[in-house]
């Protein structure tokens, strides 16, 4: 056996998911689609952060992000199971442009804040259609052999962009005379992933019944509930980051608590938002090179355990090295759960309802990061902002416990095999 197991590890191919002419179109309009949204997302957060120096303001950015995909995520997987996935990405891509324009001219116009709110809420119902057609879409223009080996290049390649979007963002704001045209960075790169989908050539997938039915919305979270490594994994990752996401306080952190001054506070948040990502992409590149996982269920509650403590490090920072170092490490560790998740979810789940799993999916991580957000930025108003994210790294130590007894079949996972016939339950 450990003969065999080395020879499948040398057989592993790195680029596998590069060499597929479908996923590379993805891939590039991906880059530039994601890196848009991480610039768009980076100047909201201080434009509101600026003109409010209010940590619930920052928290109910969260809230107007999370409900609408919260109360619409059903219903846009059902969609997605139902009607042309490819088009349904290109059209919500080219919904994404159309809201950072609306940003461009708010900007602009130094509209009031409840006007960014708005438009936050408009751009989350955008976003609870394009997860789930994405998602669903993936797996369409590639082999299942190589699933694990696409899911990494895609994280990576989000974590790339999300380096790359708030340092670019970073930099513009603090240098250029006003916000606005940031904003018209987001609309170029959405644009163009929209293109880039439209030339990609899946294959056909199963359509079910159109009729929007309570029991076709719900088929996919019955899935879930019966795959428990699968309701294992999103689960913990939901709670883990609700309590233990820091990435709303950001632009407090940048300029109060780590010695900016005024002129450098953007560009440090900047560095803030991309840190998590540096880690998460040295950790996707670590991955890619790496065959399958045959622990896949204690490597994931070990990332868990990592991630929540250097949530706990960051929190106490006060000098920008230490909360660059915190944010990069518990990158690093949320990138492993992102990839067994998103591979757990993906094969697991029969492809007639991938789009209604992918709606719960990100229905369960828009109530974790937006949510944690709104959390956080409640609890920074009465408590302060170290307080906020240290009790949230407890708080994710305590949830890993609970579920790590929970959900035996999680902790036992070992290999991810994918589902050979719809679970008839």
């Amino acid at each position: 056996m450990p003969h065999h197991q080395q020879h499948r590890s040398e057989a592993h191919d790195a680029f596998a998911a590069l060499r597929i002419a479908n996923y590379r179109r993805f891939a590039v309009g991906f880059l530039f689609g994601s890196t848009g949204l991480q610039v768009m997302n980076t100047a909201i957060a201080w434009e509101i952060w600026a003109r409010t120096h209010d940590p619930l303001a920052l928290g109910v950015m969260g809230l107007c992000r999370a409900l609408p995909v919260v109360l619409l995520s059903l219903l846009a997987g059902h969609v997605a199971d139902t009607r042309d996935r490819k088009a349904i990405v290109v059209a919500t891509q080219a919904g994404f442009a159309a809201v950072a324009l609306g940003f461009s001219l708010l900007s602009w116009m130094d509209a009031p804040v409840f006007a960014f709110y708005v438009l936050l809420v408009v751009s989350a119902c955008v976003r609870a259609f394009n997860g789930p057609a994405r998602q669903g879409f993936l797996p369409l223009i590639v082999p299942n052999s190589i699933f694990q080996n696409v899911v990494t290049y895609q994280s990576g390649i989000f974590q790339f962009a999300a380096i790359v979007g708030p340092l670019t963002a970073g930099v513009l704001i603090a240098y250029l005379p006003a916000i606005w045209p940031v904003y018209l960075l987001t609309a170029i790169g959405c644009v163009i992933f929209s293109v880039t989908v439209a030339a990609v050539k899946p294959r056909a997938a199963p359509r079910g019944n159109r009729a929007v039915t309570a029991k076709a919305m719900f088929a996919g979270m019955s899935h879930m509930w019966h795959e428990r490594p699968v309701f294992g994994a999103i689960l913990l990752d939901m709670l883990a980051v609700v309590f233990g996401g820091a990435t709303a306080l950001l632009p407090q952190y940048a300029d109060e608590l780590l010695g900016a001054s005024s002129e450098q506070a953007p560009i440090l948040l900047g560095i803030l938002r991309a840190s998590p990502y540096v880690g998460a992409l040295a950790m996707a590149g670590w991955l890619a090179f790496r065959p399958n996982f045959r622990n896949a269920g204690p490597m994931l509650l070990w990332s868990v355990a990592a991630f929540a403590g250097a949530t706990i490090v960051f929190g106490y920072a006060t000098v920008p090295w230490v909360a660059v170092l915190a944010l990069a490490v518990a990158g690093a560790a949320d990138n492993i759960s992102v990839v067994i998740r998103h591979v757990l979810v993906q094969m697991r789940t029969p492809d007639h309802l991938r789009g209604r799993v992918g709606a719960v999916n990100t229905m369960f991580i828009e109530c974790s990061n937006e949510l944690g957000g709104f959390e956080s930025g409640v609890v920074a108003r009465f408590f302060g902002p170290v307080a906020s994210v240290v009790s949230g790294g407890i708080g994710t130590l305590v949830v890993l416990g609970v579920i790590t007894m929970a959900v035996p079949q999680l902790r036992k996972l070992r290999h991810i095999e994918p589902l050979r016939e719809p679970d008839p339950a």
